[in-house]
């Protein structure tokens, strides 16, 4: 069965770091739990966004059956209390969800080593690899745009080929936008919510052949956080991006 629903989430409110513009070293006030300074932890907020829409996770229809992540703190730390009712629901139902994929995702900070991450989050899976990596000396949007359609291509074929008819990722404001615009085929007029903010996207077959091939259904929705819509985010300047292309299964000449 292929896939029919892609969840996408944004990492809660997390503490800050700081980056010396002479040298690019990075530091931060509040130690990493990774020892990297610019992973930093969600903060005691944040931390609550994450329960709560942990809770809200657990609602949706359909359920979730895979989960990706970027591989940065933050997220997965987002992550861990649906994880962990996914584990709940598991004992009482016998039944299993994927757990978080660490990687196809990422900014110039380097996230920590998978046998790190592993001993803070037991759910990943050291053995998943990544689609593709992102570049260690930044991006362009137009990079990003494309690293990201790489990647959700990818994701796409991995869940068609494992019958999983729902996939949740966790990741970053510019890359919740940058989905968005891929599965709908849309380019621009959209903001990132907010911290731990929603947004669903339902596959089209009656429109297999149209640019998207997606439908959005909720577009950073936080009306299950009781601080509702908190730090939007969008694209400063330019947010036009050459060839998008589309994510349909129709589509054979897609450039992405």
């Amino acid at each position: 069965m292929p896939l029919e629903k892609i969840y996408v989430i944004r990492h809660g409110f997390r503490s800050n770091w700081l980056v010396d513009p002479a040298t690019g070293t990075y530091s931060a006030y509040i130690p990493s739990p990774t020892g990297i300074p610019a992973d930093p932890a969600l903060t005691s907020h944040g931390v609550s966004q994450a329960r709560e829409l942990a809770r809200h996770l657990m609602t949706l229809d359909p359920p979730v059956e895979a989960v990706y992540s970027s591989p940065f703190y933050r997220c997965l730390q987002t992550l861990e209390p649906f994880m962990q009712n996914l584990e709940l629901r598991k004992q009482q139902r016998d039944r299993k969800a994927s757990g978080p994929a660490a990687g196809d995702d990422g900014v110039v900070a380097r996230p920590a080593a998978i046998a790190v991450l592993k001993s803070l989050f037991p759910a990943i899976d050291e053995g998943y690899q990544p689609v593709v990596v992102p570049s260690p000396r930044g991006e362009t949007l137009a990079q990003l745009q494309e690293r990201v359609a790489v990647a959700l291509r990818g994701i796409i074929e991995q869940c068609d080929a494992q019958g999983a008819r729902s996939a949740l990722l966790c990741t970053h404001a510019a890359v919740v936008i940058v989905l968005g615009r891929i599965l709908t085929g849309q380019r621009k007029g959209e903001a990132s919510g907010g911290k731990a903010s929603l947004s669903a996207d339902s596959f089209d077959a009656a429109a297999s052949l149209i640019t998207g091939g997606w439908n959005c259904e909720l577009n950073s929705d936080c009306s299950f956080l009781s601080g509702g819509k908190e730090r939007g985010w969008r694209f400063a300047g330019d947010e036009s991006f050459p060839g998008t292309g589309s994510l349909s299964r129709g589509d054979a000449e897609s450039k992405l």
